[in-house]
């Protein structure tokens, strides 16, 4: 019973964190000069197809850069795919 309780409280938090693992690992690829910051530069290097209009969309504080809050927050959204 109790590796039962352990394995699905396991599952449930990577459920709970898979989302921001996968933001994580977004921002690691886009980042190309690792300062934590995504630009659109960056981003169109890898995702050549994003646009001025999508990119000031995922730009949540229009600071003109994604953190990993808001490419978590784009790609919930659909508007950013995310890392293979």
């Amino acid at each position: 019973m109790l590796k039962r309780t352990n394995a699905l409280t396991i599952a449930a938090m990577f459920a709970v964190l898979a989302p921001s693992i996968v933001a994580a690992d977004t921002l690691t690829d886009l980042d190309a000069n690792e300062d934590t910051m995504v630009t659109i530069d960056e981003v169109t290097a890898v995702y050549p197809e994003t646009t001025e209009d999508a990119f000031s969309a995922m730009d949540a504080n229009a600071d003109g850069s994604l953190d990993a809050v808001e490419i978590e927050a784009a790609q919930n959204a659909g508007m950013l795919k995310p890392a293979e």
